[in-house]
């Protein structure tokens, strides 16, 4: 690094007997006679000697002029005599009413300079021009006030121009700027030189060019009124008030003549009637010609000092600061296109760009009836205004708004304090633009009320600027009054609310009676709650889906524009909603899956044993016969198959994801939850990508979650488990051809029945019998599987009596004494005794139940009403027998993933939305959602194979 390295050297760095050179980067000293140039990368002669040659850089020859000689000429190859003395640097000067002539006309060298008077008398009226070399017209008012050149006592020089004392003049004015971020207050050196001279020449000769540099001079200090009125904007206000003879231009109230268009007026309340009174002439479509689909905003632009550059077309990117391409830059400004724009710019690019501030009069051209081109003039909020207590620029309230026409992007000129060729000592940026589009209520044609462009600056002391920078951005927002939806919201929230708690009684009223209580004590509040958070879950749901796709196909199909997305803060409650339905719908998805891993159930093993088995009497040294053993195998071939389907689903949950990914990142559905007027699903990468909408992005995910789930659930029901595989209805056959009922409570006094007896006596049995049998069922030679005669009913929804559930109660609490044996070769002889004694009395129990052996617990089967199946309640309470409910629906899968498919396709859209809104990533929120799905899936298979294991003594060895 050593080998490549140089010091660092500035032409500040060399000092006055050297110079920079440029080729080495490196100060070089100058020869005999010699000082350092003006611009530093140079030599020139000193004082007193003129140059015989010169190559630049050192390569300067200097000689000393005679003694008769003692000037140099202004270009420093010769000397001569200079009559009226020298400069600090050499050469001759002149009076300030004279010029200096070196050479005679055919440009022949004089001896000696001659400093010519101009003759500023009425013959002339000339003065020598800026630099001294000849005499020109003297400036007007010095003709007018003096009838000469000379603005002597008692006429007033100000500005380069000459005023009369006896004129009446405006008030004295402060050439100071304020900038309050900063808590400073600086002399200006342009509003010193400018300030009077602009006022004057305004109030007394209507100067259109010093009115508009004064009205420059108001706009470069916020528009803002000093306590002393004297200040650019109070002398502003002074000629505006004492020039109402002159009158108004093009009929508006606010723009006097010869003065440039400030201000909107100081009345309280103006402001909203400038923005809403009116309609902007002309409709707007998304679909349609360049009229239609793009705002043309031009803005008349000047200089600071009052001088008309041009008409602007706001296309190109004047107003953004930051850089971008040119398609990028005006995709600004089409219509009903969210355009969001930031970045952070250092302040010598500010100061490099933006060296003389530009003022513009912001308007939108319009055509009228007859064909002929319109502006409409766009009012500015300037957040940094201090008018009065009275006007405060913030906030939505626009009675409390004082609007203005004028303003710029950077301002260096303001804050220099000295000269004027130096870097200012502060600088005003316009850090934040944003023009608003606000459409009026009701509107079916695209109308729009007046565009406000808003303005807030920030004020940059200058320490650094090549270390400084500062945040800038640039948004054109499109809004309209989001009032009457929200009312329409809190009114759908609030009826669906109050049904969700009639819902939520009526539940808690059927939980009760299936409990078999009927004490409301804190277990039924709680219970209660838990209902209601998962109805209103579904409210929220059903609330925010509705508005999602409200949202989605009425502002993207529109034409004719009729409604605007609400802006992100407008979003705030929707995504309260989202939050509040996923919040409850985890505790009711939480609530289910406790249920599920805690309800009873016992399988019934129908099959009897066939014939007798010679067995030894352990301690008697006899043999004796005895009933040949049931197989066990049969019970846990079903335990598993059970086991197997508890988290089977109407949907494959891995392809909804997929799928949702899919069409979401592939198909380009997430550019539909863009907020511009596009509905195509594919994007140019050179064109500009607007901001996301929430509420686009919840509808458009929404609306593919439940579109896919909806097909595949008919795929499943109408294709897939008719002609492949329907697990449900296997398993219902499955028990009885291994001739094994289930029996499941899911509360105290309530379950379901699965009637898995055999019709052929014995399942137990070799192949060959076990395909006759299936031959015999299939040509109608046997009875038919119904619990009924003559029925096929196999499913139930049983309503137990208490009788029945307090003895099903003693001979659990034997049962389940012991949760299961561990390992069977460990377990005592006595315990394991003990648990297949009270497991043969429980399916003994329960077998005879069935066959209506106890009559003091016998049971009765009827149909429910249908006003009970759509309640989801019983209306008979079973004091005496057991009500046994025929169900063709199989609703013995609510304790299943299956028969709960809405609560969890619900709970996966809202995770799959919450982690999108958080991260603004499809990708992550589907990976998030599948890893929950196989999370909680594992968690209810673990946890409800202990439970089965714990509930019905299957070794929890053999369920695989």
């Amino acid at each position: 690094a050593r080998g490549f390295s140089l010091p660092l050297q500035r032409p500040a760095d060399c000092g006055d007997a050297r110079y920079f050179d440029i080729s080495r980067l490196a100060c070089g000293p100058c020869g005999a006679h010699q000082r350092q140039s003006a611009g530093g990368s140079s030599c020139v002669c000193q004082p007193g000697y003129r140059m015989v040659s010169s190559s630049g850089g050192s390569s300067v020859i200097c000689e000393k002029c005679p003694e008769n000689m003692n000037g140099v000429t202004q270009d420093g190859w010769n000397c001569i005599i200079c009559p009226k003395g020298l400069t600090s640097e050499g050469k001759c000067k002149c009076l300030n009413d004279e010029i200096l002539v070196e050479r005679n006309m055919d440009g022949i060298l004089l001896n000696e300079a001659l400093c010519i008077h101009c003759n500023g008398s009425e013959q002339a009226f000339s003065a020598p021009d800026t630099s001294g070399n000849r005499c020109v017209r003297c400036e007007q008012t010095f003709i007018n006030v003096s009838k000469s050149c000379d603005c002597s006592s008692p006429n007033i020089l100000t500005g380069g121009l000459c005023f009369s004392a006896s004129e009446s003049l405006p008030p004295k004015g402060l050439a100071t700027v304020r900038f309050v971020q900063l808590g400073i207050t600086l002399t200006s050196a342009w509003f010193l030189k400018n300030l009077q001279s602009s006022a004057s020449a305004c109030w007394l000769y209507s100067n259109l060019t010093a009115c508009q540099a004064l009205g420059n001079m108001c706009v470069m200090n916020m528009n803002s009124l000093s306590s002393s009125n004297t200040d650019a904007c109070g002398l502003f206000q002074y000629i505006y008030i004492n020039t109402a003879r002159l009158g108004i231009v093009h009929s508006i109230a606010f723009w006097r003549h010869n003065l440039p268009w400030l201000y909107y007026g100081d009345q309280p309340g103006l402001a909203s009637q400038v923005l809403e009174a009116n309609h902007f002439p002309t409709i707007f479509s998304f679909k349609g010609t360049d009229k239609d689909v793009k705002l043309q905003f031009i803005a008349a632009s000047f200089d600071a000092a009052g001088n008309f550059l041009k008409w602007q077309s706001l296309e190109g990117g004047i107003l953004q600061l930051c850089p971008d391409t040119q398609t990028k830059l005006n995709a600004a400004y089409a219509f009903g296109t969210t355009y969001q724009q930031s970045c952070k710019i250092s302040v010598s690019k500010i100061l490099l760009d933006f060296a003389n501030p530009i003022f513009y009069d912001l308007f939108l051209e319009y055509t009228g009836d007859n064909g002929q081109q319109y502006l409409w003039a766009v009012p500015v909020l300037n957040l940094n205004l201090q008018y009065s207590e009275m006007f405060v620029n913030q906030g939505s309230n626009m009675n409390n708004w004082l609007l203005t026409r004028r303003f710029f992007l950077v301002d260096a000129l303001s804050g220099k304090e000295n000269d004027l060729g130096k870097l200012p000592r502060v600088v005003r940026i316009a850090s934040k633009i944003t023009i608003s589009i606000r459409l009026v209520s009701h509107t079916q044609r695209g109308t729009i009320y007046p565009p406000l462009i808003t303005v807030g600056y920030t004020d940059v002391l200058v320490q650094n600027p090549e270390t400084q920078s500062v945040m800038v951005s640039f948004s054109v927002n499109y809004e309209m009054n989001q009032s009457e939806a929200q009312i329409q919201t809190d009114i759908t929230l609030g009826v669906l609310g109050g049904l969700a708690v009639l819902w939520s009684l009526l539940k808690t009223a059927g939980w009760k009676r299936r409990t078999g209580s009927s004490i409301i004590d804190l277990q039924t509040v709680l219970k209660f709650l838990l209902f209601y958070a998962g109805d209103l879950a579904n409210v929220f749901f059903i609330i925010t889906v509705g508005t999602g796709i409200y949202w989605l196909v009425f502002f993207k199909a529109q034409q004719f524009v009729s409604v605007l997305l609400p802006l992100p803060s407008q979003e705030e409650d929707f995504v309260t909603y989202i939050a509040c339905a996923f919040s409850l719908k985890a505790l009711q998805f939480l609530q289910l899956l406790v249920s599920q891993l805690t309800v009873d159930i016992f399988f019934i093993d129908w099959e009897r044993p066939k014939g007798k088995v010679l067995k030894a009497v352990e301690g008697e040294g006899v043999i004796k016969s005895a009933a040949a053993p049931v197989s066990i195998w049969r019970t846990y071939f079903i335990a598993n198959e059970w086991n197997e389907i508890q988290t089977v689903r109407k949907i494959n949950p891995l392809f909804q994801v997929l799928a949702v990914l899919f069409f979401l990142e592939v198909v380009g559905f997430s550019n539909l939850a863009l907020m511009d007027s596009s509905s195509s699903l594919t994007r140019s990468s050179e064109s500009y990508i607007a901001p996301w909408s929430r509420i686009l992005r919840f509808g458009v995910s929404a609306a593919l979650w439940l579109a896919i789930a909806f097909l595949q659930i008919i795929f499943f029901s109408v294709f897939y488990e008719r002609f492949i595989e329907d697990k449900i209805n296997q398993f219902v056959d499955l028990c009885c051809m291994s001739n094994i009922s289930v029996f499941l409570l899911s509360h105290s006094c309530f379950g379901y029945y699965i009637h898995g007896r055999s019709v052929h006596g014995h399942a137990d049995t070799n192949m060959e019998e076990m395909n006759m049998n299936l031959k015999r069922e299939a040509e109608n030679l046997c009875s038919q599987r119904g619990l009924l005669p003559n029925t096929d009913g196999q499913t139930f929804q049983i309503s137990i009596s208490r009788k029945m559930r307090l003895h099903y109660d003693r001979i659990h609490e034997t049962l389940t004494r012991k949760r299961g044996p561990a390992r069977l070769l460990d377990s005592s002889a006595n315990t394991f005794e003990q648990s297949t004694k009270a497991y043969n009395t429980m399916n003994k129990f329960l077998s005879s139940f069935i066959d209506h052996v106890h009559k003091e617990m016998d049971y009765i089967v009827k149909d429910k009403l249908l006003l009970e199946r759509i309640l989801g309640m019983e209306f008979m309470e079973p004091i005496e027998k057991s009500i046994f409910y025929n169900d063709e629906g199989q609703s013995f899968t609510d304790v299943l993933y299956y028969g709960n498919e809405t609560t969890l396709l619900i709970f996966d859209i809202l995770f799959f939305s919450v982690v999108d809104l958080a991260s603004q990533s499809f990708l992550l929120a589907a990976i998030l959602t599948y890893l929950q799905q196989e999370i909680f899936r594992f968690i209810r298979n673990t946890l409800g194979q202990k439970n089965l294991a714990s509930k019905t003594l299957v070794d929890e060895r053999f369920l695989i």
